[in-house]
């Protein structure tokens, strides 16, 4: 069975994005994500995170009642995503591969009560 074995980005709406994002940094040493490739990010001991406060207005979660959006780092994705198929749940791979990985979007069932 596959299993998620990290956490590879964390993404929430903010007010002021650039500002909280600033605040997590300057207190908790939590650095969001760089404007590059390569510069670096927040670190944690497993491995690479995305951590992102983004605008209350974005698009980039899908409609506008989703508030957050996690990514999971696994050890084979094609594999996990098989799974995930297979217990009915649609999932996609993106076709194009960044150099942070490949990512394949979902929704879990029950969002509605977040």
């Amino acid at each position: 069975m596959e299993r998620v074995n990290g956490i590879g980005g964390f993404f929430f709406r903010a007010r002021d994005p650039a500002a909280l994002g600033q605040w997590y940094d300057d207190h908790l040493g939590v650095t969001v994500v760089p404007s590059k490739y390569d510069e670096p990010g927040w670190r944690q001991e497993a491995g690479p995170t995305a951590f992102a406060p983004f605008p209350e207005t974005t698009t980039y979660f899908g409609d506008a009642s989703k508030n957050w959006m996690i990514n999971f780092r696994v050890r084979n994705l094609d594999a996990m995503a098989a799974q995930l198929r297979a217990a009915g749940i649609s999932v996609e791979i993106d076709q194009e591969r960044c150099p942070n990985g490949r990512f394949a979007p979902f929704e879990r069932p029950g969002r509605e009560s977040d």
